[in-house]
């Protein structure tokens, strides 16, 4: 097995693999205008302290528990899951213009993705009892997912420009299939948005794959391991888990409103009709 896969230079346009030691780590490069993502790890006992400037913030905690300060809040012992893999996540919003200080209480992983905000409300927490779960999909393209701050499921918290979520493919299985892209403002069909996935396998020396590929022509296929980034500004894109491994991405879009709609590759939208008989005998 591999257990320390080797980490080339990748010449991707839209993928890249974010550091991922104690600290706040940022990419590398970032092909998109509002979307950005920082990933903190602290060890127990460690802090950190930054600002929103003119972004607001999603802090998802990928695992452990940490309290924060944000302006002249406080939101003790945030956190719980032991990782991505152990359950719904805690989650704290941080607006534009605060100052944000993270006190890991254990070993704490945070994924920051962010975009840009003018909205003025306080920072809040997202519990795991307000995280919507569910299943897309059906047999081999079947995928479980959590909406944590979205206009569908969460219409009474307040956000500018993010949407994010978690998505589970299981051992074997396609997601975000068939592939459909947010390239135009033409609701309720589509909606314009740039989307970024950050990836985590279990066991975590695994893989999966993702492509992208645009109208023109354009095309990257990359291989999903543990802190792996899609950063997508265009373009369809789709992820299937190799199998014997489950693949976890935490999802987040930026537009100009957090209305979703996504337009398929029409020569594969058919695959998605399918999911009532797929369903209807139990796959």
């Amino acid at each position: 097995m591999v257990t320390n896969p080797e980490r080339r230079p990748v010449d991707y346009r839209y993928h890249c693999f974010i550091p991922a030691g104690t600290g706040h780590n940022t990419l590398p490069f970032n092909p998109c205008a509002l979307l950005d993502f920082t990933l903190l790890r602290l060890d127990a006992g460690q802090s950190w302290s930054g600002a929103t400037g003119d972004r607001e913030i999603l802090a998802v905690i990928l695992g452990g528990t940490a309290t924060f300060t944000v302006g002249g809040h406080r939101f003790e012992s945030v956190g719980g899951r032991a990782n991505v893999f152990d359950g719904r996540p805690h989650s704290v919003y941080l607006p534009a213009g605060a100052e944000v200080t993270v006190s890991a209480l254990s070993d704490v992983e945070i994924a920051l993705p962010s975009a840009p905000s003018d909205l003025a409300v306080g920072p809040y927490v997202i519990a795991p009892d307000r995280v919507a779960a569910g299943r897309w999909g059906a047999a081999n393209f079947g995928r479980d997912y959590h909406q944590i701050l979205t206009e569908i499921s969460q219409p009474d918290l307040p956000a500018h420009r993010l949407i994010v979520g978690e998505t589970y493919t299981p051992s074997g299985n396609w997601s975000t299939y068939p592939p459909h892209r947010h390239k135009h403002d033409n609701l309720p069909a589509e909606a314009a948005h740039e989307e970024m996935y950050y990836f985590r396998v279990n066991p975590s020396d695994g893989f999966g794959i993702c492509r992208m590929y645009t109208d023109e022509g354009y095309e990257e296929n990359f291989t999903v391991r543990d802190h792996g980034m899609h950063m997508m500004p265009e373009g369809y894109h789709t992820v299937v888990s190799a199998p014997g491994y489950t693949t976890y991405y935490l999802w987040f879009l930026a537009g100009t409103q957090r209305t979703q709609g996504a337009h398929e590759d029409v020569n594969l939208s058919w695959v998605g009709k399918t999911v009532p008989t797929l369903r209807s005998v139990g796959l």
